[in-house]
């Protein structure tokens, strides 16, 4: 998006029946597009500042996705140094706040196809090791070990309480 981008080195998981996510009420005029088909952009304002990207997964009418915690900054770090005013590269994008800010997340993009511009999402190469562990930032479910983040990253938004394979 706009020539920035990275490696997504975190993220959180959020299904229908799971009292965090924003899909557990069912469908709202917010959220309607995490119940729509998988592979788009679920993006929403989060304590009324910061824009923040999900992926929505699962078959139609499912009400699931994965927050974009954490990024490590790739291409146009000079954009997002100054979208976000500062110069310290690790934390440009660690955190959804961050995140959303450094990349130019904004509403307009809620619902757009992950597989076309403005975004590029390709697989992590193989052999990478993930760690989950309980989500954090919310008080909901706050056990539910749907943490997911890239072994040994300095570009997550928190370390990791409970290490599992």
């Amino acid at each position: 998006m706009d020539g920035v981008g990275g490696i997504i080195v975190e993220t959180e998981a959020y299904d229908h029946e799971d009292p965090a996510s924003h899909s557990f009420s069912g469908p709202t005029a917010r959220n309607a597009v995490m119940f729509g088909p998988p592979g788009r952009a679920y993006v929403y304002r989060s304590y009324g500042i910061h824009w923040c990207l999900n992926f929505v997964t699962c078959v139609q009418g499912h009400g699931a996705g994965v927050l974009i915690r954490a990024v490590e900054p790739t291409q146009g770090i000079d954009l997002m140094r100054a979208r976000r005013g500062l110069d310290d590269v690790r934390l440009l994008c660690s955190g959804p706040g961050r995140l959303g800010q450094a990349l130019g997340i904004t509403h307009e993009l809620n619902g757009l196809r992950l597989d076309r511009k403005p975004f590029r999402v390709l697989a992590a190469p193989q052999g990478v090791q993930v760690v989950c562990g309980p989500r954090i930032g919310i008080s909901k479910a706050v056990d539910v070990p749907w943490r997911f983040g890239l072994a040994g990253s300095r570009y997550l938004s928190a370390k990791f309480g409970i290490l599992r394979p």
